[in-house]
């Protein structure tokens, strides 16, 4: 099969760091408490309701399709209003890291205390350190009156789908193949990965935005953030009663 395809490569140039047992989150017993449905009740609910207000903006999307540019890219132009969860991580800080400033450093015990406690959205492990996000630095950023930004796994849908964390979820899909001298492997499982996502997860996407542009994606998000923050929402009917 031959994709014909036109893309800026530049917005592939940063390779997201991959954690190679971040699926080991599957088994911690909130994901297994927790089942994506296909099926759910939703009401609308008027701007003046504070049930409405969105909280964490999360970005699916397969690796390498430009949701870490995207993530940076809001939270420098409005920081007021977005922020991203600073990771724990069980490694050694450098010379010049500050714990809480890039990375909270904890033990390898409390956070194995912590993963048991169920207080962890995702973990995995990179060069026998171990990485992860606490639900608890989500909700930090909630009470500070920010918008979360998310880049994580389709799983930790299960966890976020609540009237606590209320997501808004943006698929970023992969660009749309037109131009053949442009094809490569990389980008044919950039689009394979995209695709399969879309059919998997597809009914839990409150919107998709085809990054053909990086730039424009940004605008689109931006225009789409605004209108949520003003408009009547759709919700699912478990996040009110």
């Amino acid at each position: 099969m031959v994709f014909l395809f036109s893309v800026n490569c530049s917005i592939f140039g940063r390779k997201k760091k991959q954690y190679k047992d971040k699926y080991l989150a599957k088994h911690n017993a909130v994901f297994d408490q927790l089942d994506l449905v296909t099926y759910e009740e939703v009401v609308k609910l008027p701007m003046t309701d504070p049930a409405f207000q969105r909280k964490t903006l999360v970005l699916l999307g397969a690796h390498g399709v430009g949701r870490r540019h995207i993530k940076n890219t809001l939270i420098a132009r409005h920081p007021d209003q977005y922020a991203y969860p600073i990771p724990h991580t069980t490694r050694q800080p450098r010379a010049d890291e500050e714990n809480g400033r890039n990375y909270f450093f904890v033990s390898h015990d409390e956070m194995m205390a912590d993963i048991a406690a169920n207080e962890y959205l995702e973990y995995g492990t990179h060069e026998e350190a171990m990485y992860g996000t606490k639900l608890d630095t989500i909700r930090k950023i909630h009470q500070e009156g920010k918008m979360a930004i998310l880049d994580v796994e389709p799983l930790a849908l299960k966890a976020l789908r609540t009237a606590e964390f209320s997501p808004y979820v943006v698929f970023i899909a992969a660009p749309v193949i037109q131009n053949v001298n442009d094809y490569d492997g990389s980008l044919e499982r950039l689009a394979k990965e995209s695709d399969m996502l879309r059919q998997a997860y597809g009914h839990y996407f409150d919107l998709t935005i085809v990054n053909n542009d990086i730039d424009d994606t940004i605008a689109s998000l931006e225009n789409a953030i605004e209108k949520v923050q003003t408009t009547p929402q759709w919700i699912p009917v478990s996040w009110v009663y």
